[in-house]
């Protein structure tokens, strides 16, 4: 009888176990963000069990999986986090519910979180085509067109003015790179990855914070300083700009030495009058020229290293929507004169923010 009865206590066990391992803990403090709250069995389910036949890449902080939601079908991308203080999980936690409510066509949207002991699990919805990168490095059997480029360009730009000037608070990015830039079903560019991202109340002045961001994106003056600001996202724009133009990466070591870091190759065709050679051969020619030629001095003049040099993003928008005409300038000279920011910007603005390292 005995031998009978211990064969059923360790299942029992064993089934009590694994419903406590996939039971989430709810903790007073989390009630407040609770509406955006998804439990974790459900990922578990919806990512099978987070396999890596799911597994769409790595961003930041964490694996992405994708997923299809068991009570609604729907379709998502799940990022595994892992957070190693329970405050550091509070702080992220209070974070990610804010950047939930952003609401912009041009923005993959946060649906929610999950948690699990020091694990966090951040819900977006899921882009089908991928990131923009994938489409023009990873060799693709078609080469994404320009018509599609022009068009992510100015989607992105959109997306990052909502998120420097349009919502009630000023947010930061950080971290603007094509990987992080994803398509939809229609191939609409759309900004995600908040893994970086901060907010602040648009008065706030900047604090130091640690170094955050993608090799051959971040601003000079962030490494010396540690103070970002949306300027901070102009510079990355600049150089995910050139990066698309030009088809390839802002650093590429296997090149000839003057061609390693981008942005100053782009510079010194623009210098000897010869900024179309920059545009990507890939296209062979297949572009408009006037979209091309303003794309590649856009991304010279937001890239500028001089912070009060580069431009909002409402006029950076503006001009790549042809509303305003980009400011004359020989990339070289450009960055001699140090233009005054009251000619460049418009509308001017001073919008600081506080950053911690992350």
């Amino acid at each position: 009888m005995v031998c009978f009865v211990l064969p059923l206590v360790n299942a029992a066990i064993i089934v009590c176990c694994k419903r406590k391992q996939h039971r989430d803990i709810i903790e007073e403090w989390e009630m407040e963000y609770w509406p955006q709250r998804f439990n974790y069995k459900d990922l578990h389910i919806a990512t099978k069990g987070f396999r890596d036949e799911e597994l769409l890449g790595y961003g930041g902080f964490g694996r992405v999986y994708r997923g299809v939601m068991p009570n609604n079908g729907l379709q998502v991308a799940v990022k595994c986090i892992l957070r190693e203080t329970e405050e550091g999980i509070k702080e992220f936690i209070a974070e990610i519910s804010s950047l939930g409510r952003l609401q912009h066509r041009n923005l993959v949207q946060i649906r929610g979180f999950s948690r699990r002991v020091k694990k966090l699990f951040i819900v977006y919805d899921y882009m089908p085509n991928g990131s923009l990168d994938r489409k023009i490095f990873g060799k693709p059997e078609k080469v994404f067109e320009w018509v599609h480029r022009y068009k992510v360009l100015k989607d992105v730009a959109a997306g990052l003015l909502y998120l420097h000037e349009e919502w009630e608070q000023c947010v930061v990015h950080r971290d603007i790179k094509s990987s992080n830039v994803l398509l939809d079903s229609e191939l609409n560019g759309k900004l995600g990855d908040f893994g970086l991202a901060r907010l602040y109340e648009h008065n706030e002045n900047s604090h130091t914070t640690c170094v955050v961001g993608t090799l051959g994106y971040i601003t000079p003056e962030l490494i010396h300083t540690g103070k970002a600001r949306p300027a901070t996202d102009v510079f990355s724009f600049g150089i995910f700009l050139l990066e698309i133009a030009c088809g390839r990466r802002p650093v590429e070591p296997s090149l000839q030495t003057e061609q390693i870091v981008m942005v100053d190759w782009v510079r010194e065709l623009d210098a000897s009058g010869t900024l179309m050679d920059a545009a990507d051969p890939n296209l062979g020619g297949q572009y408009v020229d006037a979209e091309m030629e303003r794309v590649l001095k856009l991304g010279l003049l937001c890239s500028n290293p001089h912070p009060e040099g580069r431009i909002s993003m409402r006029l950076a928008l503006q001009i790549l929507e042809e509303e305003a005409p980009i400011p004359g300038f020989n990339a070289a000279s450009h960055l001699e004169m140090n233009v005054p920011t009251s000619t460049l910007k418009s509308p001017p603005y001073s919008i600081s923010i506080s950053l911690d390292g992350r």
